[in-house]
């Protein structure tokens, strides 16, 4: 039930071929809360259009390294590239990278005093300086393309938590960003608003779009993910395509990751 061959939606930003240069490369990321070392010595390259979901215990770190990509949380030591730009403390990288990089978070950040339509306008107008119309229609097309254009001129406390959600994810398209990271996206959701949130995303990753996604959703990871990596203790643990991932897993913190949330 894709509606990603819609006539009426224009293209996302393209993301170029997946066998150019990573369009995300991580070197020797570390990264410390205090004295907790949070992140341990991560290497990732992620290719244009690659769909990556990261799974993990809590407290591995998955969090922290998908907020370490757009600035949210700074690194200590290592480098971060996007789309060939490094996040440095230069605020003018931070910026340009902030423009290309969505993000959707478990809680849906919404501003409860703007309608749907004006929070998915805020960014566009004030950030790419779009003229009003040309940021209203850019709204209604993605409002659509999550299903909810009806939902345009209530406010967000009108919403169920899935279709904020949904409005949080269209909000995050409005800016026609390169890649989307999601952190978990549905755990602060009822499980039967769960299902409408996540055929969205699937819907998103048809359409090419690069996604990081922490998640415990392992049947979202397995429909549309390129690679599946758990991490523990600030590390990456392992990684591999969905089917090696949880059919043939390596390592016995991923048997027992695997086993206790395929089976919980």
């Amino acid at each position: 039930m894709s509606i990603a061959g819609s006539n009426a939606e224009p293209p996302l930003a393209d993301a170029g071929d997946a066998s150019a240069n990573p369009i995300i490369r991580i070197d020797g990321l570390n990264k410390w809360f205090g004295s907790f070392h949070v992140l341990r010595d991560i290497n990732l390259e992620v290719a244009p259009r690659e769909r990556i979901v990261i799974c993990g215990p809590s407290g591995s770190g998955k969090s922290t390294l998908i907020r370490c990509i757009n600035r949210l949380e700074e690194h200590q030591e290592g480098s971060i590239t996007v789309d060939g730009t490094e996040l440095t403390h230069d605020l003018k990288n931070i910026d340009a990278i902030r423009r290309e990089v969505g993000m959707v978070f478990q809680q849906f950040n919404l501003f409860p005093h703007l309608t749907v339509l004006e929070n998915c306008m805020l960014a566009p107008v004030w950030v790419r300086k779009m003229p009003r119309k040309e940021a209203e229609e850019i709204a209604m097309t993605f409002l659509e393309r999550v299903k909810i254009p009806d939902q345009a001129p209530k406010y967000p406390g009108q919403l169920s938590g899935g279709q904020q959600q949904r409005v949080a994810i269209a909000r995050s398209l409005c800016m026609r960003p390169k890649i989307m990271l999601f952190d978990e996206p549905t755990s602060a959701l009822d499980p039967e608003m769960i299902k409408e949130v996540l055929d969205v995303m699937v819907d998103l990753a048809g359409s090419g779009m690069t996604m990081l996604v922490v998640t415990h959703e392992m049947g979202f990871a397995s429909q549309v993910a390129d690679r599946v990596m758990i991490m523990d203790d600030g590390q990456i643990l392992e990684q591999n395509t969905p089917d090696e991932f949880f059919n043939n897993p390596q390592s016995d913190r991923t048997k027992l990751f695997l086993s206790q949330i395929l089976h919980h």
